[in-house]
């Protein structure tokens, strides 16, 4: 197949991407981005939320986000590819070190460009009590 003609992104490729974050692997997380990929929290002090650019800048939020729950797991409910775009939806869990449980849903919102990841825009739930 012509390399101008393969999509930039599939079902499984989405699933490799979950994959690596099931495995808590950051390294193959940084990979699945492109150099100039950027990734959006859903929290942060903007209405944006937080935006990591660039793959130091991605690894610098995952690396202590595992370290600080070894058990962070997302379980996918739902995907969907429009073009150069996606959509993954998931249930999260997870336990800090500090021990409080954290539970929610969420979405993930991705633009890929051959392949790679240019933009992962994270949008949560949250319990309010």
């Amino acid at each position: 197949m012509d390399g101008s003609l393969a999509p930039d992104v599939t079902l499984d490729r989405l699933h490799e991407i979950a994959g690596a974050f099931a495995l808590r692997d950051v390294d193959a997380i940084v990979s699945c981005f492109a150099d100039d990929g950027e990734f959006r929290n859903a929290r942060g002090p903007h209405h944006w939320g937080e935006s990591f650019k660039g793959k130091a800048a991605i690894r610098s939020y995952f690396e202590p986000l595992f370290a600080a729950s070894s058990d962070v797991s997302w379980r996918h409910t739902s995907e969907f590819i429009c073009g150069n775009r996606a959509v993954t939806e998931w249930h999260r869990t997870a336990t800090l070190v500090s021990g409080e449980r954290q539970e929610w849903l969420g979405c993930d919102l991705y633009t890929f460009r051959r392949g790679l990841i240019v933009m992962k825009d994270t949008f949560i739930k949250v319990v309010v009590k």
